[in-house]
């Protein structure tokens, strides 16, 4: 869990060459909605030009407040009100427009991200957290939904009112808009340099989110073990640490921000006044108007508000920056196992032969050490091969090889003759059953659970599966039967309960290739002679590779393959193995006897 606390440093050299341009990333996302986003700019324009317009028709008020026309005075109100009600539905339309596209916007990058990852090897589960892919998918573009669904639109329409004002104020009053202009570089200026430093500290935020997300993944994951080991204070002190360094990081955004706030307003407003006191001196001059002076002190509040608005808003944006970042990591993340571009099709049916080509692999995560070394192996369709070994010999590391998971370093994996890069993975896969060493569980009903294995399969096939796999009964004793929600995890389940499902799972599947990951570990006695049975009967006709170290399961598995550091050491059924001494002879006498004496 400690790994996640570094995670945040490792991209500051990358956020000081990040700019604020990273945000043209969602331009693909958007492209599609380009109807409404012509829409949206439509209603934005309307309502910048009206809000431009207003004050004309407040000057025109104030100028011709004292004449005696008082119907030409009302159309003049009536005007404004007019002018105030299509800003209204302009506003009210526009709103709905950019909101709405920054929801479904939003929507489809979750959706590409989660593809994305869905699709990663396990190797790119070895540099991430699934929290932190988590805090990203859900924390990372909740700040872009924020950003497209209303701060965009606002930035884009206080630039039209930012632009439109001041030509309105030169046309106005050319001298006290000079006076203006002259505020302008002032307040520019700290916008981007305080706008810069927002942006790395927005990030560095997002990153310790992220990693405390993940730290907090992984310790309610595996909340029994924390429980057992009591190891609650310690993960708690963790956790907290990590969520303090987060909220201090983010005071620090928060104060940087707040003084970007006040330099700009003061200077803003500053600037107003100054300009509100020259005019009010040509007023009394008999140089301009009142109405002249109102309408040039309401576009200039206009191009106040408007560049306060931009530095708020680009505070915003530099923290989109950062998140659009994050996500375009992921979905622009390399993958070692990608699919060909012109991938061969499996003949049907799938014979199921199995062949390691003097394979050699070493984990990414750990390179100085060999999985597997010079790993030469052919089973035969319907063959029944059993892997046997210490801890760490290798057997796991083929059942991964088999699913393609990983690519090997050196040599080649095949299936019916194929190398497995030449195919498309979730064709092959579709031949492949697997029941893995720890099963997984959904949190689901046991009916769907099984189900898992093939999402077409009926109740009655199920049921069948459930029945073969010993399920059946301990299933129909649950509350609602097959309908009974199980847990997160399967947490309302035992350990042996679990395995059974998956392999009901397993057997469901109905595939020609059956991979077993000591399938039978978490079985007491009279469960595993029943599932060992349905096994027996499930390998009929199939190619079933088979992990244990419990040498009773294989013992009548047609060839057993002992691996030792990688290699294979020796071949050949159980009698033959025992006659010829060596480890597994080892191994045999040591259980065997063991189970004697425990007997």
């Amino acid at each position: 869990m400690a790994r996640s606390q570094a995670a945040p440093h490792a991209n500051e050299e990358r956020d000081s060459s990040k700019k604020i341009g990273v945000l043209g990333a969602l331009w693909p996302f958007m492209k599609p909605y380009w109807v409404q986003m012509l829409l949206a700019l439509f209603a934005l324009v309307l309502t910048a030009s009206l809000s431009l317009t207003l004050p004309l028709a407040v000057r025109r008020v104030i100028d011709n407040f004292r004449i005696s026309d008082s119907e030409l005075l009302s159309q003049y109100f009536l005007a404004a009100l007019g002018i105030a009600a299509l800003l209204a539905v302009g506003t009210g339309l526009r709103y709905a427009l950019v909101t709405r596209l920054g929801e479904r916007v939003v929507a489809d990058i979750r959706v590409s991200v989660f593809d994305r990852v869905l699709g990663m090897s396990p190797e790119f589960f070895e540099k991430i957290m699934t929290g932190e892919v988590l805090s990203r998918i859900t924390t990372d573009t909740t700040l872009i939904q924020s950003v497209l669904g209303s701060s965009v639109s606002i930035a884009l329409r206080n630039i039209l009112l930012f632009v439109g004002g001041l030509v309105l104020m030169l046309l106005t009053s050319a001298k006290l808009a000079g006076l203006v202009l002259l505020i302008v570089p002032a307040v520019i200026i700290p916008i981007l340099v305080l706008g810069r430093r927002l942006r790395v500290i927005s990030r560095e935020n997002q990153d310790w989110i992220a990693a405390s997300s993940g730290n907090a993944g992984e310790a309610l994951s595996a909340v029994q073990t924390v429980q057992s080991f009591t190891h609650e204070s310690a993960s708690r002190a963790q956790f907290a640490e990590m969520t303090e360094t987060s909220y201090n990081v983010s005071q620090l955004r928060i104060r940087t921000r707040a003084y970007l706030t006040v330099i700009v307003i003061f200077l803003v407003f500053s600037g107003i006044v100054g300009v509100l006191w020259m005019g009010a001196i040509d007023v009394r001059a008999g140089v301009m108007s009142e109405g002249t002076l109102v309408q040039f002190v309401i576009y200039s509040v206009l191009v106040a508000g408007s560049v306060a608005a931009l530095s708020e808003i680009w505070s915003e944006l530099q923290r989109a920056a950062g998140a659009t970042e994050r996500l375009i990591e992921l979905l622009n993340a390399q993958d070692n196992v990608t699919d060909p571009v012109a991938p061969i099709t499996l003949a049907s049916p799938v014979r199921g032969e199995i062949f390691f080509d003097n394979v050699s692999f070493r984990y990414p995560s750990r390179p100085e050490t060999s999985a597997l070394r010079d790993v030469t192996l052919t089973v035969k369709p319907g063959e029944t091969v059993a892997f046997v070994g210490p801890s760490g010999a290798g057997k796991t590391t083929i059942i991964q090889m088999i699913q393609r998971f990983y690519d090997p370093s050196a040599g080649a994996v095949k299936l019916d003759g194929i190398a497995l890069p030449d195919l498309q993975r979730d064709q092959f896969r579709q031949s492949i059953s697997m029941v893995p060493q720890d099963p997984v569980i959904f949190a689901t009903t046991a009916r769907d659970n099984i189900r898992f294995g093939r999402l077409d399969a009926t109740d009655a096939e199920v049921e069948a599966a459930a029945k073969a796999a010993a399920a059946h009964d301990f299933i129909s004793a649950l509350p609602d039967g097959y309908d009974s929600f199980v847990g997160e995890r399967g947490v309302m389940l035992s350990g042996g309960q679990k395995q059974r499902i998956a392999i009901a799972r397993a057997i469901l599947r109905d595939a020609p290739v059956l991979l077993l990951d000591e399938a039978t570990s978490a079985l007491d006695a009279e469960s595993e002679r029943l599932v060992q049975a349905a096994v027996d009967e499930l390998s009929e006709g199939r190619t079933t590779l088979i992990v244990a170290h419990r040498l009773a399961t294989v013992k009548k598995a047609d060839r057993i393959v002992v691996l030792e550091d990688g290699g294979i050491v020796a071949t050949g059924t159980h009698d033959q193995l025992v006659a010829e001494g060596g480890l597994y002879a080892r191994l045999a006498r040591l259980q065997f006897t063991e189970g004697l004496a425990a007997e």
